[in-house]
This record gives C-alpha cells, structure tokens and sequence, in this order.
C-alpha cells in the first residue's frame, strides 16, 4: 500500500532525444528509442510500461532528434493515459523554450527546459528514465528506498562486466549503499572491491524529491562550467556534496521464470541489438515477453495471422525456434533462429538464420540471409546471399565486430546487378 501512495505521488521524466549513433544507420531515421525491438515493441516501450505497471501513470517524455517515428508511436500506442484519471503521458520535443533559445544541451537541460511542466503536475517525487534500454523493473520498491534512506538521490545501479561499463557512469558503493565516487564514462573503469572484473554501473535511472531536484536544475542552469548533464554534472555534485544512494537493481527486478540473473540490456550497438533479439528465441529466454503480470505496452497493430505456405521438398513454409509476427508470410521459405517483425515476405526457396528482420520487409525468392539485421521496408532481391563471404559483404553493407550485416535499402539501391551473389 506504502508503495503504491508512492507511486501516486510521482511522476517519470523519460529522456529520449539522443541518437544512439553505434547503431549505425539504424538510427539515420529515428531516434534510439524508437527502434525497433522484438518482433512487436519499441526500444522506449520498456521504459514506458515499467512505469506503468509500477502505478507511475504521470509521464513526460523529452525528444530531439529525428522524433518524427517516436512521436508517432507514442501517440499511437501511449494515447490510452486519461487526464481525468489524474494520468497522462505528454510529449516534450526540444522546442527552443529557454531564453536563450537553444536546444536540449544535456540530459539535465532538457529536464531543466521542463521545470514549469514538472511543477505543473505537483508531485513529491520524480523518477529520471533513459528510454533505450531493455529490462523490468518495479520503480516502487526503489522508490520507499529513495524515501527511507532520505537521500538527495537514488541512483538505479547494476553489476556489469569491467569490458562493458566504459559506456556507462561508474560508482564506487560502500557498506550502507552510499556512493562514494561517482565517473562517467571512463576510459579505464574502476571495479567492485574484490572483484577485478566488474564493475558497478548507473543504469541512467534517478530518484529525486521533486522540489530538490528542481532547485539543483536551476543552479546548474546558471553554471558556465557545466555541460548540463546528469551523468557528468549533477549526480557527481549530489556524491561530493549530498547524499548520494544506489539501489542494486536485483532488489526490484522483475524476473522472468529462466532468469538466472537481472536482466538489463543496453542496446546500442548492432551486436548488442542482434544478441538481445535472438536471445528471445532462446528455449527459455532470460526476458520474458509473455509475462502477463508485467506486460510490455504497445502500439497494438491489427494484423492478421503468420501465414506458413507451401508442403513441398525444398519449398516449405517453416520457421524452427523463431519469433513470427502477425501479418507475415513464410511463402516455401525456412527461418531458423530469426525474429521476424510484422508484414515481413519471405517467398519460396530463401532462407534465413540467426537474422532479425523489421516490419514489412520482402525477401526475395532464393535468397539466403545468415547474420543480419534488415531494417524497416527493406526489399531483398531475389538470389542475394549475405552472411557467406564476410569480405563481399563488408563492400556492400555496414558490418559489426562480430560480423553482423545490417542491411538498409539505400545499400540495396547501391548494388550493381551483378552483385547479388
């Protein structure tokens, strides 16, 4: 009951403006958390429904650049917030609204940018969310922390492989969960005392007292020498001088029924997206999308069934250990180990292997996919190989360290006709 009159009493302030450009050209049209994510959902959806299934039903979400495919999935899929039951999601494209007239400069600007809103929705406690990163979490439980630990900040923390946590904000913790060095990003992370091998990370999410937090926005707004950033600015501020807690995510996961481990992923490279993808054709995957108690919300597309056909040698409808959306023919094609968004074709004698492939794409007759990422309406032509000869792919396509191909119809368009073998 505590937690839920917590939950009330809060709003989520989502950052979802950046790029995330080690996805490549994935993101040359959308944003990070607008790419998509398996087989039916967006990157933001997970960010999104945590709050939701946690009783926070009070969201603002921040966009930049190229929102254009955010925002309409939001307003497609996040339109079911009612204003007269006291919850809502509202949009906060970067809009030039501070005096000086520039664009969001940083995580904490944007939230600065937002301050009238925030107050607007006069709640005790605000959750600061990153939208591009896939895990269950229940904010509640970290939220009665926030409230009995009487900190200026609770930081969401994860244990992560040392390889890993350059990417991310690095903390050193003590014994009773206060964070005693806080770095982001660094060349050379320090690691868990102990433990040469790993490292302590922010997982981007912040718990504040509403009116604390506003009142640090507002002097770092005034900051020459800040670059007006949570990671880089405000949280080490709170840790020199504040109180900064962790909260170890394992305390609020939410697990799946196979999960050995807390599962959170940052997607944002091609081989973390294809890996987190496939990972969810696993006999018992680690993320479970079809817990029904802890849904992942949506846009609900109406689609209607996988159709699988043909029945005969070589030319058989089939997918094996795969993820199939609604409105995809398997026209006498194999998919093996691949997860296929909606609308996808897939006519007779191709194939495809370990493959993730977005919504209304066409693979062509005879063609044989292994190790790709085919983004959003992409058509394959008939005959292509990918996956083979990892030099002649190299030439004609964007491939990752470990030789994932992602496959853009700009880079189809680009191939001569003799290519396609």
């Amino acid at each position: 009951m505590q937690n839920r009159q917590l939950s009330q009493r809060t709003m989520a302030f989502v950052l979802a403006g950046g790029r995330g450009s080690r996805l490549l050209d994935l993101t040359d049209r959308r944003a990070k958390p607008a790419v998509f994510f398996g087989g039916k959902t967006r990157i933001i959806d997970f960010a999104l429904s945590n709050a939701l299934n946690s009783d926070v039903r009070r969201i603002a979400v921040a966009t930049q650049y190229k929102a254009h495919s955010l925002i309409a999935h939001l307003h497609n899929g996040w339109n079911f917030l009612r204003a007269e039951r006291n919850e809502g999601l509202e949009i906060l494209p970067a809009s030039q609204r501070a005096a000086e007239g520039h664009w969001y400069l940083g995580t904490a600007d944007a939230v600065t940018q937002n301050i009238d809103i925030i107050e607007s929705y006069g709640v005790e406690y605000t959750i600061i969310l990153a939208g591009d990163h896939i895990y269950k979490q229940d904010y509640r439980v970290m939220l009665e922390q926030h409230v009995d630990s009487g900190a200026d900040v609770t930081v969401g923390c994860i244990v992560v492989p040392k390889a890993q946590a350059s990417a991310l904000g690095v903390m050193h913790v003590d014994a009773n969960g206060r964070i005693s060095d806080f770095v982001e990003k660094p060349a050379d992370p320090p690691t868990i005392p102990g433990d040469d091998a790993h490292s302590m990370a922010s997982m981007g999410i912040y718990v504040f007292n509403t009116k604390k937090l506003i009142s640090l926005l507002k002097d770092d707004a005034v900051n020459s020498e800040s670059s007006h950033d949570f990671g880089k600015d405000i949280i080490p501020q709170l840790v020199s001088n504040g109180t900064a807690v962790a909260h170890e995510f394992g305390e609020s996961c939410v697990r799946g029924p196979f999960s050995t481990e807390p599962y959170w992923r940052d997607v944002g490279t091609i081989d973390a997206f294809w890996q987190a993808n496939l990972d969810l054709t696993d006999f018992q995957p680690e993320l479970d999308i079809y817990d029904q108690t802890w849904p992942i919300w949506t846009y609900q597309e109406v689609t209607p069934p996988a159709k699988f056909i043909h029945d005969e040698d070589n030319r058989r409808g089939s997918a094996i250990s795969s993820l199939v959306s609604g409105g995809c023919i398997i026209s006498g094609a194999r998919i093996n180990r691949s997860l296929l968004f909606s609308h996808v074709r897939c006519h007779s004698f191709a194939s495809i292997k370990e493959s993730v492939i977005m919504p209304r794409v066409t693979i062509g007759r005879g063609a044989k996919i292994k190790r790709a990422v085919i983004d959003r309406g992409v058509s394959i032509p008939e005959g292509l190989i990918v996956g083979v000869d990892a030099e002649h792919d190299a030439g004609r396509f964007s491939r990752s360290e470990s030789g994932v191909s992602l496959i853009t119809q700009a880079m189809i368009d680009n191939l001569a006709k003799d290519d396609l073998g």
